[in-house]
């Protein structure tokens, strides 16, 4: 990879990267840590990426640093004395983005990262597994299985309400 093939897929790629970081973490300083990271990772190793396969490449690198990222914080947050779902919040009902994005929290990091990847990406069931390291079956039924969990909540209507 050139430096101008470089500089095309930091210009191409970087906000859909971030976007799909940040749909994760929640939190945008960190996805853009993870984001830049992952930029950093592939500029060290651009004598082995392929322009070609740079966005692939990327998003892979992105996703694993972000998977360490979680962990990380997971190992230093404390634990909250309540859970999340013990506090009691306000939910407008024409306010579908944040019961979407609260549907979104209750998957698992990996369901989470499936469904953005497949449907908010676009990306197929095969570079999914690239992606997260999983087979195309593997990819198949994690997907089904969150879209059946967010189907169970979305349906509820206390959840909406």
């Amino acid at each position: 990879m050139t430096e101008r093939e470089y500089n095309e897929c930091v210009t191409t790629y970087s906000d859909n990267v971030y976007r799909f970081i940040l749909k994760n973490l929640r939190h945008e300083e960190d996805a853009r840590d993870v984001v830049q990271t992952a930029f950093e990772k592939m500029w060290r190793n651009r004598a082995e990426v392929e322009a070609a396969k740079s966005k692939s490449y990327l998003f892979t690198v992105a996703y694993h640093q972000m998977i360490d990222h979680i962990r990380k914080v997971k190992r230093i947050k404390l634990q909250d004395e309540f859970s999340e779902g013990a506090k009691v919040q306000d939910r407008p009902a024409s306010n579908l983005k944040k019961v979407l994005e609260e549907a979104l929290a209750r998957l698992s990091e990996t369901q989470r990262s499936l469904v953005l990847l497949k449907d908010y990406e676009g990306y197929s069931y095969d570079e999914i597994g690239k992606i997260m390291g999983l087979s195309e079956s593997q990819v198949k039924v994690y997907l089904h299985r969150a879209r059946v969990q967010l189907k169970e909540y979305l349906v509820k209507i206390e959840n909406v309400i």
